[in-house]
């Protein structure tokens, strides 16, 4: 390993300081650190931490937004038993008392202080079994440095015996020789002469805080922001196109009220009328819209409530229970109103709603909802004749800073004597007072934003609620449950209380899942299984409007043993596809997500989720079904497979594994009448299964070729010269089934392009399928969704794409294997030598039911390094073996494919080419009497870091 450590190390050093055209992609490599969409200086922090034994951090300025980021990782290493030091300052007294507090939580970390005039130092040292890297640049320890700032770093790497390594780490000690400890005396020093004035002042940390009503001009006129400009530039071509309802669909706390408000604004309605469920949040939107119209007499913005009547008012604001009490709607003509809006609308097919809404015969009608998929058989969008105006999610409203940045931490639930916290946990186990303890202690670790705690606590039963809430105002942390039966007074009551810190926590069931709002919330805790992403966003949403108290929202989610963990991710990704892998490699590396927000998971929290990812049956009938009544909902009509796909769908792959084609599920759950032969039915089973999923573009482009050409000739080398001659001789042998066996003729029927001499056309029963509209659509639908998955995947290729997942036949089609033997993917086993070509494909963790024999103990030494087992009964003077030992001299290339369990299918992670490490290979003889040749491998490139973790991780 040391010797592999060196060679590594000279060939990075070799790329990154002498030639740049060295084909080496190490993991040593150095490397500059920038944020943008792609990266950002936090992930490469993040990895170094997650891999490292001991570590040294100094720099000048810390933010708790900043420190929240890595403590989670921190929290894992101390589990390891891995400590380290930190040096920071009060240099420009810009570290705050409060997060000095937040250092001293940190048990495997020692802080010590240094009054070294002019302080400005950010280095990053992680030192490793053989070598150490280090971050060396303008990133302080500030979530803005480390995600969205213009920042210029360098991460080096150097062996343990380095001068450089020895200078820095020396300069390191020499300074933290000269600094003073951390703690609690200091801080109380320190915060005497602290000016929270200055730190705001100097580095403007609350700059991106202010709320969307203080964004005025000159002349105190709100003025939309970037994303709001599209909204209303949307609305207006909505009618400009002559529809009279839009609906806009938009995240909790991004500002649909002031959008509302601008849109009225525009539109300079006669009479205008607001309806919603609340109250007070109905005095709120009156509040904002008169903001949004600050030359208006406020009086002109009349309330419509059990206490107040003041219809003659140009804007009305009315709950819906005032207008439908004593039929109230009707002291109104039917076309009152020339613009109404209604508030939540996801209500707007209750039977109240449902008077009104019929009632009123506006020009223009407009709803405004954060959740229009509904949780039972309610259609919003047919209410708004299907036209969404504008839609705002999660990630689009992240990225536009519009929301308050979070900081998520999935964690691990309390476990008692071995059993952990599941869907049928006894409320006495729910509320015991070591549960309790935990809850605390992580709530404490990390922390909140802002000088005061105001939380909510999310449990799962009513009775939960009162007892957790009541146990924590034991331990000195004032707490008020509400549940479902609690009267409107007292939940304002207990909300102010909260609001103005008198109580910490609101414990509750699901009673603030909507219609609530209290910008100042800035910790939530949720200690109960996610039954779905609706609301688990709901939840999360309470803590996302901005507000000057705080700088961010901690989440904290308590992850027991649920077998929903696998909604967590969904959830948190905003990604609908039911994809497993998808779900994994958001996993993986969740810090993609836009602007300062942090997602961060627990080792065994994250293993839960995982567990629950393999586990979770995501092809199911039900799960399909709820998927396509959404999007049907959504556009009006029956979709289409590329209809998924734009609506944030369920991912076309995931219905076409668990029926032949599309059409089948149509027909078998009656959402079709269409009657297709058996040819036309296995035709589309060909085309679903083998055209697709988008692998080869020379796939799908011969294949529009010939449709519209109606047969072809040697033309279409010289017609689609773009391709590779050898990707149009594939694709033919595809198409004709020529590179299948028995079974898939079987399964594909007639071969839908024929082929006569060296002319290839349409076979004449799929031609006379071709000749029905709604056949050519199911075909046009699949080219189409071929398209956006070879762009998407494959980047408009025909090419092994590192770190893509492919399966056996995959890699076959790929390197245009000629497939003479038709089952040569089932032949191919862990590996085979196929002229030119060596794929080497490995299960990491091996069933506990498969024989002895196949229990190959392959293993990654490194990012670098493969240690590779043969099957059984093989020598070293084998052909075979003799290929790969002198693959090189052979011009031969080894692929490396590799999935961590059976629970991922047939489709292994393709990590690159790897070459035979000369001298590695010996044969041996295992504990069940077997022989079999052992060698190691270097990998071409390092293998990626979150794609390595994931597959040697337990």
């Amino acid at each position: 390993m040391a010797n592999n450590i060196v060679d590594s190390l000279k060939q990075s050093l070799n790329k990154g300081f002498i030639d740049k055209n060295v084909v080496h992609e190490g993991n040593l490599n150095p490397k500059i650190l920038i944020n943008n969409k792609n990266q950002n200086v936090l992930t490469t922090i993040l990895n170094e931490l997650n891999k490292c034994n001991t570590f040294y951090i100094s720099v000048a300025f810390i933010t708790e937004s900043g420190l929240a980021s890595i403590k989670s990782a921190l929290y894992d290493l101390n589990k390891k038993g891995i400590s380290g030091k930190l040096i920071t300052s009060n240099y420009l007294g810009f570290n705050t008392p409060k997060m000095y507090k937040e250092l001293l939580k940190l048990n495997n970390v020692e802080v010590r202080l240094t009054d070294i005039e002019g302080f400005h130092a950010k280095g990053y040292i992680f030192d490793h079994d053989n070598y150490s890297s280090m971050i060396i640049g303008s990133s302080n320890l500030t979530s803005t440095a480390m995600k969205v700032n213009y920042e210029h770093n360098v991460l080096l790497s150097t062996h343990k015996n380095g001068d450089l390594i020895h200078n820095v780490r020396y300069q390191f000690e020499e300074l933290w020789d000269n600094s003073i400890p951390l703690d609690e005396k200091w801080i109380e020093d320190y915060e005497l002469s602290f000016s929270p004035k200055l730190y705001k002042n100097l580095f403007e940390i609350n700059s991106e805080q202010n709320t969307l009503l203080n964004k005025f001009n000159k002349t105190n006129e709100i003025k939309p922001n970037i994303m709001q400009e599209e909204a209303l530039m949307s609305l207006r071509q909505l009618r400009e196109s002559g529809e009279h309802k839009g609906l806009v669909i938009s995240a909790t706390g991004t500002g649909k009220t002031i959008l509302c408000a601008l849109d009225v604004r525009n539109y300079k309605p006669t009479k205008f009328l607001f309806i919603v469920h609340n109250e007070s949040i109905l005095k709120k939107a009156r509040q904002e819209f008169i903001k949004v119209f600050p030359h208006e007499n406020p009086q002109e913005f009349g309330l419509y409530t059990g206490t107040h009547k003041e219809q003659e008012a140009k804007y009305v604001f009315a709950t819906i229970q005032s207008l439908s009490r004593n039929d109230n709607y009707k002291n109104f003509k039917k076309d009152a109103f020339d613009y109404i809006v209604f508030d939540e609308a996801h209500r707007t097919d209750a039977k109240t709603y449902q008077i009104i809404f019929n009632y009123f015969n506006p020009d223009f009608m407009l709803g405004m909802t954060a959740t229009p998929e509904r949780t039972d058989d309610g259609n919003i969008f047919k209410l708004f004749d299907n036209n969404i105006a504008y839609e705002i999610r999660l990630p689009k409203a992240l990225e536009s800073k519009i929301l308050c940045p979070f900081h998520y931490y999935g964690v691990t639930d309390y476990v008692h004597n071995g059993i952990e916290s599941d869907d049928f946990t006894d409320l006495k186990d729910l509320t015991s007072e070591e549960r309790v303890s935990h809850i605390v202690e992580k709530a404490n670790y990390y922390g909140f934003s802002g000088d005061t705690l105001r939380g909510l606590i999310f449990v799962s039963r009513k009775e939960e609620a009162i007892e957790i809430a009541e146990m924590l105002t034991a331990r000195n942390i004032p707490s008020k449950s509400l549940i479902g039966s609690d009267s409107p007074n007292k939940r304002m009551k207990v909300t102010n209380e909260l609001i103005n810190g008198e109580i910490n926590y609101i414990v509750t069931v699901n009673l603030f899942n909507e219609g609530i709002d209290i910008p100042e919330v800035n910790q939530i805790l949720m200690l109960r299984g996610t039954q779905s992403s609706i609301i688990f966003i709901q939840q999360l949403g309470r803590g996302l409007r901005k507000s000057s108290e705080k700088e961010y929202v901690t989440i904290i989610d308590f992850i027991g043993n649920y077998k929903n963990n696998y909604l967590i991710p969904i959830a948190l990704s905003d990604n609908q596809s039911q994809n497993k892998n998808a779900y994994r490699e958001f996993l993986s590396n969740p810090n993609k997500i836009e602007g300062i927000s942090t997602i961060n998971f627990e080792e065994i929290a994250k293993k839960k989720i995982y567990d629950s990812i393999d586990n979770a049956k995501l092809n199911s009938v039900k799960i399909i079904i709820d998927a396509y009544k959404t999007v049907e909902e959504r556009i009006g009509h029956t979709p289409m497979l590329m209809d998924y796909i734009e609506q944030n769908s369920i991912d076309p792959q995931v219905i076409l594994s668990k029926f032949s084609s599309y059409h089948e599920f149509l027909k078998k759950y009656k959402y079709t009448q269409m009657e297709l032969s058996d040819d036309a039915t296995k035709n589309l089973c060909f085309l679903s299964r083998e055209i697709s999923p988008g692998l080869k573009n020379s796939d799908y482009l011969v294949l529009e070729y010939i449709i519209n050409k109606g047969q072809i000739g040697e033309e279409i080398y010289d017609e689609l010269n773009y391709l590779n001659n050898e990707d149009i001789n594939t694709s033919l042998k595809i198409l004709t089934l020529e590179y299948f066996g028995q079974a898939e003729h079987a399964r594909y029927g007639s071969p839908i392009i024929t082929k006569n001499g060296n002319k290839y056309s349409l076979s004449a029963s799929f031609k006379k399928h071709l000749a029905d509209m709604q056949y050519q659509l199911y075909v046009d639908d699949l080219i189409s969704l071929a398209k956006y998955y070879n762009e998407k995947f494959q980047n408009s290729g025909n090419d092994l794409i590192l770190y893509n997942q492919y399966s056996r036949l995959d890699f076959l089609k790929l390197v245009n294997w000629r497939n003479d033997e038709k089952n040569m993917s089932n032949n191919i086993y862990g590996y085979r030598v196929l002229d030119d070509h060596i794929p080497v494909f490995i299960t990491y963790k091996k069933s506990e039911d498969i024989e002895d024999n196949i229990k190959y103990e392959d293993h990654f030494i490194s990012q670098d390094e493969l240690a590779w087992v043969s099957r059984a009964n093989a020598s070293l003077k084998s052909n075979e073996i003799q290929d790969i030992i002198n693959h090189k001299e052979k011009n031969k290339k080894v692929y490396i494919f590799v999935k961590k369990s059976d629970a991922e299918g047939r489709l292994h992670y393709y990590l690159g080419e790897a070459e035979y490490i000369q001298g590695t290979a010996k044969e041996e003889i295992r504990d069940i009497g077997d022989r079999v040749v052992t060698m190691n491998f270097t990998m071409k490139t390092s293998i990626r870091d979150d794609i390595y973790r994931y597959i040697v991780e337990e």
